[in-house]
Parts: structure tokens; sequence; C-alpha cells
């Protein structure tokens, strides 16, 4: 799926993280969206690698990374503690500094990771969303039928986690391929890592425990820093489909810029799975960005 890049598991944050590295000089780590792993960067990854050292991570929960125990409060899926995961990884690997360049779930907790480790972060690119609170505040009815895995994931357990365990082919399909461009934009080889993947024990675990969190204790971590003036002060470009529920039911510029200082950034001719529909736009925009400090 990513010629040349090296497979590892590295011991961060009291857990494992599984991640594909390559390429030469600064750092940029990549984080994927739902119900997908780091592979789906397949049509990119190369091209970064040229300019970059990338990482390509998954996130706990996800892919070939460990899946911890759920808990009440849900934290241990909280952002702040996948937000964790990535600074760490990215630290051990000698990156003190880095740029991200995320999609979906793994873009709230670049989002998260951008907050709590402001020096860290220093440019950052995220792929059709706009911030968590805004978009459970502005929740209607047409985003509840077009994400309506937002509000099924979040049942208690173990409903959510019994259904898809039952069938984890089907959830794919209904989750992937019912959106704008159907499968067309996945690959037989990257749907066959995303179904291994799911299949793996505690997959269902961590999927629900991610939006689980993302409608509870991330909130609140989302308002405390609201209510004390914390923004995102760093570059930041955002990225959505056109054809997707992010772009035609939110205004992802003016949601982004509440919480941001420097923000830019456009539609693009897709629906939600950018890097799949539209790798070459997804590059045509983000690398320029992704290189402007260094020229």
């Amino acid at each position: 799926m990513l010629p040349g890049f090296k497979r590892d598991l590295r011991p961060v944050n009291d857990i494992e993280i599984a991640y594909r590295i390559a390429g030469h000089g600064p750092g940029l780590l990549l984080w994927h969206g739902h119900p997908q792993t780091h592979a789906m960067w397949h049509k990119v990854a190369s091209r970064l690698a040229e300019h970059f050292t990338v990482v390509a991570a998954d996130l706990r929960g996800y892919g070939d990374s460990f899946r911890p125990e759920a808990d009440p409060e849900h934290r241990n899926y909280s952002k702040r503690e996948m937000a964790q995961d990535g600074f760490e990884l990215m630290l051990s690997l000698g990156f003190e500094r880095f740029s991200v360049l995320a999609h979906d779930r793994g873009a709230r907790v670049a989002h998260r990771l951008a907050l709590d480790h402001p020096g860290a972060v220093e440019r950052m690119v995220l792929l059709d969303i706009a911030p968590t609170l805004a978009m459970y505040e502005q929740t209607n009815e047409a985003f509840a039928r077009a994400y309506w895995h937002w509000f099924f994931l979040i049942r208690p357990a173990p409903l959510p986690e019994t259904l898809i365990e039952a069938d984890p082919e089907g959830y794919l399909r209904s989750v992937m391929g019912t959106r704008h461009a159907g499968m067309a934009p996945f690959t037989e080889a990257a749907f066959t890592e995303y179904l291994r993947c799911l299949r793996r024990p505690c997959s269902a675990r961590g999927i629900c425990e991610d939006y689980r969190a993302s409608a509870s204790i991330d909130l609140e971590h989302d308002r405390a820093d609201i209510a004390a003036g914390r923004q995102l002060d760093l570059p930041l470009q955002v990225l959505w489909g056109a054809e997707g529920t992010v772009g035609q039911l939110f205004d992802p510029l003016a949601e982004w810029r509440k919480v941001a200082s420097d923000v830019r950034g456009q539609a693009l001719p897709a629906g939600h799975y950018l890097a799949e529909e539209v790798p070459d736009e997804v590059l045509e925009q983000a690398l320029p960005f992704l290189l402007e400090s260094r020229q």
C-alpha cells in the first residue's frame, strides 16, 4: 500500500502506535479518519515523502494500533489522549516541531494536538471537517441523516459494537459507499486493508469510544478552550469536498476562523474522502502550503 515506507510499532503514552515512515527532511504526521487506517494516504504519501519525513500513523483504536479499554468518561479515547500519542510519537522519532496533514477523525485529533502542544505544530492541513463543537451545535435533520453514524456509534455499549462485529464488511460499505462517490475511490487493496483492521478484536470498541468521547469529554475540552480564549495560532489550511456534507451544510472557513487566527482553504471537486477521490488536487493545494515556510 505504501511502497518504500518502513512499518513499525512504537510504545508511546502507555500504549503502542502503529505507523509507517519514509522520506527525508522535516517531519510530517499523517492521521486518517473513520473507518480507515493510515493506508488511506497511499495515493499521496510517496509524493509527500519527496519533501518530508512522512509518518503515517494509525490512531489508537484503529488499524494496528493498541485498543485501550473503555472507561466511563471515555478519557482513553479522548482527542487529548490521541493527540498525546501523536506528540510523543513524533518526539520519539526526533521531531520537536512538525507539520500535520489529517482527515476526518484524525483532523479532530490534530485540532486538539495543536491546542495542547502549540509549540510542536508548525503548519496544519485539515481535510473535510468543521470544528467538532460547531458541528454538534448546528446539527439539523439533514446533518443527522448524512452523518447518522455520529449518533449510532455513541449509543451505550454493547449495541453498536455488536452490530458492527456482526457484519464488518457491511458496516464499511454502509459508511464509505453511500457517500458522494460510492465505492469508486477505494482500491481493492485499500478496502481489504480497512476490512482486515476492522475485523481485529476490539476494533468496534475503539471506533465507538472515539465517537463517544467526541460527544462528551471532547466537547468539554473544546468549551474550556473557548472560555479561556485559547485559539489555534499557526498557519492552518482547510480543504473540503464541494459535494460533501461538511461543505454543503457548514461554512468551513467561517467556522475555523472562529477558533484560529490564520486560516485559508477552499472546496475541492469531491465528496468526503479527498485523499482517495482527488489526490492530485489535494497535493496541489497542500504541498505548497506545507512547504511555504521552507521557501
